[in-house]
């Protein structure tokens, strides 16, 4: 009896210290000039390491870009020097010692502002006898970069001078151009393979076979060069295959975003960007991320094609409508119906920010099935917002508090569009997913859900402009100026868009719609030409027997090229009356609308008024669906949103409606 209960103390032990490190897992890393260091790391810490070197550093031989950004800087020509790597700042010496004056141009470098991305930077500098004026804080970015240069300096009209690390940071150059200044890159290595790539090989052919559990990367350049020869060796399909089952731990931020770019999922960062936090961290946390890994792989693959047609919500009067069959009252839904004006709703924003409500799919449900149970509306749409999509795509979102949301590495000019990442898998966006589910579930059988995404080109103005915008100069500027670009990026939306929205509906949505908050600065033509294509493609792509509303705000004269997409519902805003509008769409749409917002400010009586000029606008047709022609505003009392449903309830057309 003795010898039982030790061993099952010693198995609760074994288990217990499993929890704090690898416990076995396989864990391959790239490292090379640390590799050792690295491989003693995993090892202590209970892995299996399979470290083998993917790069080596090597000079450009054409030192003509380099030396130009030094005399330029002798002549007084640069106004900030951007350091981002100290390897670079002693590949750009050892230039700088053979073409030019090396005393002449440390006194300029001195004279200069000069911003140090990283500790290795700093250190590279001492050696030199040069603090730096700027050092941009953990973890490093460039975003912390771009923040820091607004903090202190104003960048309009200044010539700002980049030394990249082996490839450009487009998105850096991005944000320093859409803030003014001119900048200019000094690259003066480049990345390649090692010169024995077999140690790597090994690693590429272990996880093609599924023998690796955990992938560690500290630059994404390691990531590229792996790729590079998985495709050599006629392996690319399954080692992308295989890293989506891995646990992949990225060292921070800034490798984080080029790994996204290539297509990749990162799984964790640790909570400083150094490689012993990375591994040890790591180690703590990799058995629950893979458990979680499994999960959302498993239900990618159980979810259905095709929605239950046998479900109660299939009655309902919502989807009714949407299908133009006879009902016996007008559904009722609004936009932003879980919002500000909402006393709960702004008790739960009170505790966390807006991006961080969105990305909690819990409290997401919470949000949406608590507003439905206190409106009693007739469908509900998850909560979430038209954004969280372009993260994974590449996008660098903020949601800036009095300023809305803000896209700090904005696509101003058609090499740009490069860089948008295409959407080919939901990993990075399983929170909105597993959102609809949770919201799903909670909600009564009886009543829909709506899943959304924003309209093509909303997104490409949020991606264009960087936030908000008056005149859309520069969406409409590389919209006319480079249509080859504009289509590329189009199409990358279309894709994504399609993608999302049917893991919407294969989550528990019952509906799906389309907001197109921006388009409404296009004339027909131009949205025609440049936007109807798209929007098509999305519609055609949705998993059939799901219903689509294409909703626009703006200009009552897109309502022909909404319908011309061919959606079962096409909303209208309050521009237009309903009966014209429903009229310009046709008798084989149904439509949704239209209450202007702010008639919800009024006394009561004239919200119940304006509530039956609209319905009697519908004269009882099929397929009407009530709502507002946008979303509830903050300032709108509670009781006047429950008179508009109370309203919207009470009238009737007759028993053949």
């Amino acid at each position: 009896m003795g010898l039982r209960v030790a061993s099952q103390i010693d198995s609760i032990k074994s288990m217990a210290k499993q929890q704090t490190n690898f416990g076995g897992l396989r864990v391959a890393a790239l490292e090379s000039r640390r590799a050792d260091e690295l491989r003693r790391m995993i090892e202590r810490l209970g892995g299996v390491a399979c470290v083998s070197p993917s790069m080596r550093e090597v000079p450009l031989e054409d030192h003509a870009v380099a030396v130009d950004f030094a005399n330029r800087l002798m002549t007084g020509q640069i106004d900030v020097v951007v350091l981002m790597t100290g390897v670079g700042v002693q590949h750009l010496m050892d230039v700088i010692d053979r073409h030019v004056p090396r005393d002449r141009f440390l006194a300029s470098l001195s004279d200069a502002i000069t911003v140090a991305r990283g500790p290795k930077v700093v250190a590279a500098l001492k050696t030199l006898d040069i603090n730096p004026t700027f050092r941009v804080p953990e973890p490093n970015t460039w975003r912390e970069l771009l923040q820091l240069l607004d903090k202190e300096l104003v960048l309009s009209q200044q010539h700002i001078a980049v030394q990249e690390y082996g490839v450009p940071n487009r998105s850096l150059v991005a944000g320093l151009e859409a803030r003014g200044a001119t900048v200019t890159t000094v690259c003066v290595y480049r990345w390649e393979l090692p010169e024995d790539i077999r140690p790597l090989e090994q690693n590429i052919r272990a996880i093609a076979a599924g023998e690796i559990d955990v992938l560690l990367l500290t630059s994404a350049n390691q990531l590229h060069n792996l790729l590079e020869l998985a495709v050599q060796f006629q392996l690319s399909e399954a080692v992308r295959d295989a890293l989506r089952h891995c646990v992949v731990g990225s060292i921070g931020p800034t490798t984080s975003e080029a790994i996204v770019e290539m297509g990749m999922v990162v799984d964790f960062e640790p909570s400083h960007p150094k490689m012993g936090h990375l591994v040890a961290e790591l180690a703590e946390r990799c058995h629950d991320i893979r458990v979680r890994k499994k999960q959302i792989i498993k239900g990618v693959h159980e979810r259905s094609d095709e929605p239950p047609s046998s479900a109660s919500w299939c009655d309902s009067l919502f989807l009714k409508a949407c299908r133009r069959e006879p009902t016996e009252g007008t559904p009722i839904w609004l936009m932003r119906q879980a919002g500000r004006y909402l006393p709960e709703y702004r008790a739960i924003r009170s505790k966390v920010g807006f991006l961080e409500l969105c990305k909690d799919p819990a409290l997401c449900a919470q949000v949406m099935v608590e507003t439905v149970q206190r409106l009693g509306v007739d469908a509900a749409i998850i909560f979430s917002d038209l954004l969280p999509i372009l993260e994974p795509m590449g996008l660098e979102l903020e949601y800036a508090v009095g300023e809305g949301p803000v896209i700090h590495n904005p696509v101003r000019e058609g090499r740009d569009v490069d860089r948008v990442v295409e959407l080919e898998q939901m990993d990075a966006l399983d929170f909105v997913v597993e959102t609809v589910r949770e919201t799903r579930r909670a909600l009564p059988q009886h009543l829909p859900l709506i899943g959304f995404a924003g309209a093509p080109f909303t997104l490409a103005s949020y991606m264009i402009e960087g936030g908000a915008s008056r005149n859309y100069l520069h969406t409409k500027s590389l919209m006319y100026r480079d249509p080859g670009a504009w289509q590329e990026l189009m199409e990358r939306l279309a894709r994504a868009i399609v993608l999302y929205l049917n893991a919407q509906i294969q989550a528990g949505a019952q509906c799906v719609q389309l907001f197109d908050s921006w388009v409404g600065c296009l004339g027909p033509d131009d949205y025609r030409t440049y936007v109807l294509p798209y929007v098509r493609k999305i519609v055609q792509g949705i998993i059939p027997g799901v219903p689509l509303i294409n909703f626009a705000t703006g200009n009552p004269a897109l309502l022909p090229e909404l319908a011309a997409a061919g959606p079962a519902v096409v909303g209208l805003d309050w521009r237009v009356r309903l009966d014209q509008g429903w009229k310009t769409v046709g008798d084989q749409f149904a439509v949704q609308g239209n209450l202007e917002p702010t008639v919800l400010l009024g006394d009561r009586e004239y919200v119940q008024d304006r509530a039956r000029q609209v319905l009697r606008q519908a004269a009882g047709r099929r397929g009407h669906i009530f709502n507002l022609g946008h979303g509830v505003l903050p300032e709108t009392p509670v009781d006047n949103v429950l008179a508009l449903i109370d309203t919207v309830r009470a009238f009737r057309w007759g028993e053949s409606v």
